[in-house]
C-alpha cells in the first residue's frame, strides 16, 4: 500500500512539475513567427497551432491553463512572436487580442492602383480585391460624391494600421473615414452627409468662379496634387486652372492622360506625343472642362488650395528645374519659360 502510495505522490508531483515546466518555461520562437488564428477556432485548435508553430511546448497544457483561467475568450486575429514568452503571456495577449497590425502608407496623390499595390506589398491581401472595392464601393460616398464612379480621390493619404482580419471594405471604408474628418476640418463638408460650397471673396477685378460642388473640388485638388508637390504653389496651379475653365481652355493637365491610360490599363510609364490624343473624357488635352472624376488622392494642402485659389490672371505653367514652376500670362511668355527649362535640363 505504502508503495502505491508513494508511486501515486511521485506521478503527482511529475505532473505538478511537467505542468509548471510547460507553462512557465518561456518558448523561444525560431525569429519572427506570425499565426493566424482565424474566426470560430476552437481552444483545441487554438493550442495546436500555436504548438506546430513551436510557440509553446504544450498543448495540452495550454488548453489546461486556458480552462483554470476561462475568464475571457481568446481573440481571433494575427499574431507576431519574436521573443520568449511562456504560456501565461501568450494566453494574455490573445484573451487581449494584441494582434499585429500591418502599416500601410498612402502617400498624397497616390492612385487607387498605388494603394491597391501597397495593401498587397503590406502582406494583407491581394490588390485586385482592393481594386474591386476601390471601383465599385461608391456607396461610402454616395451622400458627398452622388456621381462618383470608384473610391479615387475620396481614399485619404495617412499612415494606416490593418490586421490581416479586416476586409478589403474595411480598409477602404477608413480611409473614406479619413478624408470625411479632414473635408470636414477645412470646411469642403459640414457634416458625414452635407455639403458645403467651396468659396473664394477676390479682392480684385479678376475674380475666378468656382464650381462649389464636393466632386468638382476634389477632381481639382487631385489635379493640382498631381502637378506639383511644393504647398505654396498649389493655390497659384488651382487659379491657373480656373481661369482655364472660365475661359472655356483646355486644362491639358498631362497627369490626366496618364490617369486615363491607367484606366485603361495602357500606361507604359512614360507618356509620347501621341498619347495627347487618347480617347478618354479623362484627357483633358482633348477634352475642355474637369475630367469626369479624380485622377489621384489628394491631401489637405491640395484640397485647400482648389477650395482657395489664389486670385491670378496666370493661365500657363512651367517646372523651372529647380523643382517649381514659373506662371505666364500669355502663350509668349510661357513659350520663353519652356525654352528656359529646356536649357536649365541641357545644362544638367
Amino acid at each position: 500500500m505504502r508503495k502505491i502510495v508513494w508511486l501515486v505522490l511521485v506521478a503527482a508531483f511529475g505532473s505538478v512539475g511537467w505542468f509548471a515546466w510547460a507553462v512557465f518555461m518561456p518558448t523561444e520562437p525560431s525569429g519572427q513567427t506570425f499565426v493566424m488564428l482565424r474566426p470560430g477556432f476552437s481552444t483545441r485548435r487554438i493550442a495546436a497551432e500555436l504548438k506546430a508553430n513551436g510557440i509553446i511546448h504544450s498543448e495540452d497544457a495550454f488548453i489546461l491553463w486556458y480552462y483554470l483561467h476561462h475568464r475571457r475568450s481568446l481573440k481571433a486575429g494575427e499574431y507576431l512572436f519574436d521573443k520568449p514568452r511562456n504560456i501565461i503571456d501568450i494566453h494574455n495577449r490573445l484573451a487581449r487580442g494584441d494582434v499585429y497590425f500591418h502599416t500601410v502608407i498612402v502617400p498624397e496623390g497616390f492612385t487607387m492602383f498605388d494603394i491597391a499595390r501597397a495593401i498587397e506589398a503590406a502582406g494583407l491581401g491581394s490588390g485586385a480585391d482592393f481594386l474591386k472595392v476601390a471601383q465599385s464601393d461608391t456607396a461610402l460616398i454616395a451622400d458627398i460624391a452622388p456621381s462618383a464612379q470608384s473610391l479615387e480621390g475620396y481614399l485619404f493619404p495617412d499612415t494606416y494600421q490593418f490586421s490581416r482580419m479586416m476586409t478589403m471594405q474595411d480598409m477602404a471604408a477608413a480611409m473614406v473615414r479619413q478624408f470625411r474628418q479632414v473635408a470636414f476640418q477645412i470646411g469642403l463638408i459640414q457634416t458625414a452627409g452635407a455639403m458645403v460650397a467651396a468659396s473664394s471673396s477676390p479682392s480684385d477685378s479678376h475674380q475666378i468662379v468656382l464650381d462649389t460642388s464636393v466632386e468638382s473640388t476634389v477632381v481639382m485638388a487631385s489635379i493640382v496634387e498631381k502637378e506639383t508637390a511644393v504647398a505654396e504653389e498649389r493655390p497659384l496651379v488651382a487659379s491657373v486652372y480656373y481661369n482655364r475653365l472660365q475661359k472655356r481652355i483646355a486644362l491639358d493637365a498631362d497627369p490626366s492622360i496618364i490617369y486615363a491610360e491607367l484606366l485603361a490599363g495602357s500606361y507604359t510609364g512614360a507618356l509620347h506625343h501621341d498619347d495627347m490624343q487618347f480617347n478618354s473624357p479623362y484627357n483633358t488635352y482633348k477634352f475642355v472642362g474637369l475630367p469626369p472624376g479624380p485622377i489621384a488622392n489628394p491631401g489637405k494642402s491640395a484640397l485647400e488650395a482648389a477650395m482657395h485659389p489664389a486670385q491670378s490672371d496666370y493661365y500657363y505653367f512651367v517646372a523651372d528645374a529647380q523643382g517649381h514652376h514659373r506662371f505666364a500670362r500669355t502663350i509668349e511668355e510661357h513659350n520663353k519659360n519652356v525654352a528656359a527649362y529646356r536649357r536649365a535640363m541641357l545644362g544638367h
